[in-house]
């Protein structure tokens, strides 16, 4: 069983390590690099506590102005020196979700929607106006020595290397008591504090992971850009477009954020350089999302799982009932109230 389930997930890894040498077409490698970027920014965003943030470009563009202004700063000539600040973004952008998150997270649900949005528009406000950003006329970073031949392939790989990051922390998040306590807090959040989770810390830990894969996802951005303006870093379509695609592929799951990312970020790339002339791409990448979301409203991951499921219950002759917490596996809500404040409520007695 599980050599069964771990194969989907072996074939991705190959596939995605190999993909810039089946196609080294640099249109179709572009796209690959932001799908990526988008991949790992959607799969740190998708949180299991249940909170929807929509200021995650406030981190977003931390981590693009951080490789800019530094590379500018110590002179950095290009190349892949330049890489090595793609961590510094990400840490600079955790640390600035530090006070963000202290403000944000002393609301709840879409009191703390509105919050992150106007604490967006804040950075995004100072970064028009502060000197060191370059104000609107924005920074450069520095110009890779590259040839056109391979030219994207570097940052493919940088960014496959920030989605892996941003996945293995989903990963050890979601089977330690870490994600259990999330999970508490999402299902009932009065309950999980009276069962003893510090609700306040918890959330903002997982708030600040978050930012880190966030900001290093925009270093990368901003290195194979070259050009940082305030309204593209931090841009509110940032915000919109990781929410939609994790709810497109299934909220709180593992697969669901890369699916979602890798469809839709890829279409809209395809859009973009198809129908740009007249914005067609837009009125198609909205009708594709809609059409999915009625067909689909639990997102493309869960809906499957939940087909699978019952179709191999009929097989059985038996009702199926799918765990919360595995890949893609979407229950009751009363399931997920049930399984994940019961199951804190036994490490709990262990520790004890």
């Amino acid at each position: 069983m599980r050599l069964a389930r771990s194969l989907p997930w072996v074939a991705a890894a190959v596939l995605f390590g190999v993909f810039p040498i089946l196609f080294s077409n640099p249109t179709i490698t572009s796209i690959a690099v932001f799908s990526v970027i988008f991949m790992a920014s959607a799969t740190a965003w998708n949180g299991f506590s249940g909170y929807v943030c929509l200021g995650h470009a406030a981190f977003f563009g931390t981590g693009a102005y951080v490789l800019a202004i530094i590379s500018t700063v110590a002179n950095f000539s290009g190349g892949y020196g330049v890489f090595w600040l793609v961590p510094l973004g990400g840490l600079v952008a955790a640390a600035v979700a530090v006070p963000f998150g202290l403000v944000a997270l002393r609301t709840r649900r879409h009191t703390f929607v509105v919050v992150t949005i106007a604490v967006f528009f804040i950075f995004q406000l100072l970064a028009t106006n502060l000197s060191f950003t370059g104000g609107s006329s924005g920074k450069s970073t520095p110009t890779p020595p590259w040839m056109a031949v391979g030219y994207n392939d570097r940052f493919y790989y940088a960014a496959l290397l920030c989605l892996v990051t941003a996945f293995a922390i989903s990963v050890v998040i979601r089977r330690s008591r870490f994600g259990l306590q999330l999970f508490a807090i999402r299902d009932d959040e009065d309950r999980a504090a009276g069962l003893g989770v510090k609700v306040t810390r918890v959330k903002l830990i997982a708030f600040v992971i978050s930012a880190f894969s966030v900001g290093m996802a925009g270093a990368i951005w901003a290195y194979f850009l070259g050009q940082v303006y305030p309204q593209f870093a931090f841009d509110p379509l940032f915000d919109l477009s990781i929410a939609i695609m994790a709810f497109f592929g299934g909220l709180g799951t593992l697969s669901g954020p890369l699916i979602g990312a890798a469809i839709l970020e890829s279409l809209q790339q395809y859009f973009t350089i198809q129908f740009s002339s007249d914005d067609l791409y837009l009125i198609a990448y909205g009708a594709l999302f809609l059409i999915v979301i009625l067909i689909l409203p639990r997102g493309v991951v869960p809906t499957i799982a939940s087909l699978g499921a019952d179709r191999r219950a009929r097989r059985a002759g038996q009702k199926a009932e799918l765990p919360y917490g595995g890949l893609g596996a979407v229950a009751s809500p009363r399931t997920h109230r049930t399984s994940s404040l019961s199951g804190l409520v036994r490490h709990a007695s262990q520790d004890h």
